[in-house]
């Protein structure tokens, strides 16, 4: 069994196949599915999708690109959103200094925002920081002085030593298929490096495909892939890792119930 913890499946790129993407996952031994928020006023389509699929479950949250769009929404009005049974986390937000595609400004509200509803509902927040390592940092420090919070830095590409804090901090990893890439050795290096409890995968979907699939859409049944590579990197059998990486998701996003009650 493995989970994509992480993947779009209300983007435009899946709307003429969606069963058979679902039903693909499936046949793959894909038992759970995250569809992830980019924007809090789309969760309407989220909810349908996860709805319709007793696999797929949703997020709630701004994507960091969007943040000056949904600027000022509280932790309040995600609070209440996340009172629906199929959203079990919140996000995706954070910080992206890579594309000028929202203010930094904008962005570290959102984020903290987005954060205090993590640390009032205790579901976890899916967190999206690329080339901002120190600011990322900062704001973690900042925000678990105030209260305890869960999170996941998804798509994992920043350096070693925010790595490191996030783990300090009782926070997770999230590989994609980035991990599979040829020049991704220091990425490999580092995944090898952390707590076995803390490594997630997750296809960013229909981004980023692994391997043999690089240059396509990707899809939830491609994580597969990538947790191939996680166990060579980690020199465990892909078993192990389905079972480390599945049990990990189900401790972090602990809203979604086990197929298997007794598992």
């Amino acid at each position: 069994m493995l989970v994509d913890s992480h993947c779009h499946l209300d983007f435009p790129d899946f709307a003429d196949d969606l069963d058979g993407i679902v039903a693909r996952a499936e046949a793959a031994g894909i038992e759970r599915m995250v569809t992830i928020s980019t924007r809090v006023r789309r969760i309407e389509g989220l909810l349908a999708i996860a709805g319709r699929f007793p696999n797929v479950y949703c997020s709630v949250g701004t994507h960091p690109h969007h943040a000056d769009e949904e600027d000022g929404i509280t932790a309040d009005e995600l609070i209440a959103l996340t009172q629906h049974p199929k959203v079990v986390a919140l996000g995706e937000a954070g910080l992206d200094y890579f594309y000028d595609n929202g203010s930094p400004e904008a962005q570290s509200r959102g984020f903290r925002a987005h954060i205090a509803a993590a640390r009032a509902t205790g579901l976890p927040l899916v967190i999206h920081t690329r080339e901002a390592d120190e600011d990322c940092g900062r704001i973690l420090d900042e925000e678990m002085a105030k209260g305890a919070f869960r999170a996941v830095l998804h798509c994992y590409t920043g350096g070693r030593e925010l790595a490191m804090k996030a783990v300090a901090l009782g926070l997770y990893i999230g590989f994609t298929g980035i991990l599979t890439f040829k020049k991704s050795q220091a990425l490999r290096d580092l995944a090898a490096e952390l707590p076995a409890d803390r490594v997630l995968v997750e296809t960013d979907a229909p981004y980023l495909a692994p391997g043999k699939f690089r240059g396509k859409r990707n899809e939830p049944s491609y994580v597969v892939e990538t947790a191939k590579v996680l166990a060579e990197t980690r020199s465990v059998s892909l078993e192990d890792i389905s079972q480390q990486t599945t049990d990990n998701f189900f401790r972090l996003f602990d809203k979604v119930p086990r197929r298997n009650a007794a598992a």
